[in-house]
């Protein structure tokens, strides 16, 4: 009688009986999407600040200013804000996923990836929304010149 010795089954294998989302496939999907939407926004941005009108010499706190002050413009660096921070911690979740040896390990990068992530996303799109460039209230010689003349 002669005996086979199987493979042993990865501890990563899904479970035949296992329902509910698949995670993995979504993120897998949400990298892809991203991925090309941000080809466009970024696309788009460098195209308007660096070819448009006067190009790079026009590039100034004033020029900034302009921008985030049309709402079409906040939303347009926000969803660019937004999708590259999302996309980058998927890509270092998928990271972690991969060279961690420690299921501790992979919950503490895991979490500082996260954290970082909706950090940057709360501060960044306050920055937004609530930037001004021209606050009132202000001494005049510390307001940039453009702001005097309103």
């Amino acid at each position: 009688m002669t005996t086979t010795l199987a493979a042993p089954r990865s501890p990563y294998s899904r479970d035949p009986q296992r329902r509910g989302v698949n995670w993995e496939k979504w993120g897998w999907i949400y990298m892809r999407v991203s991925g090309i939407v941000l080809v466009v926004l970024i696309f788009g941005h460098l195209f308007v600040n660096l070819m448009v009108g006067e190009g790079v010499s026009a590039l100034n706190f004033a020029f900034v200013a302009g921008k985030l002050a049309n709402p079409f413009w906040q939303w347009w660096d926000v969803a660019m804000l937004w999708l590259a921070l999302i996309h980058g911690g998927n890509g270092m979740r998928t990271l972690v996923n991969d060279y961690a040896t420690t299921r501790v390990s992979r919950g503490i990068l895991k979490s500082a990836i996260l954290a970082a992530v909706v950090i940057l996303i709360v501060l960044g799109t306050l920055v937004v929304f609530t930037f001004d460039a021209c606050p009132a209230g202000q001494p005049a010689d510390l307001l940039p010149t453009f702001c005097q003349a309103l």
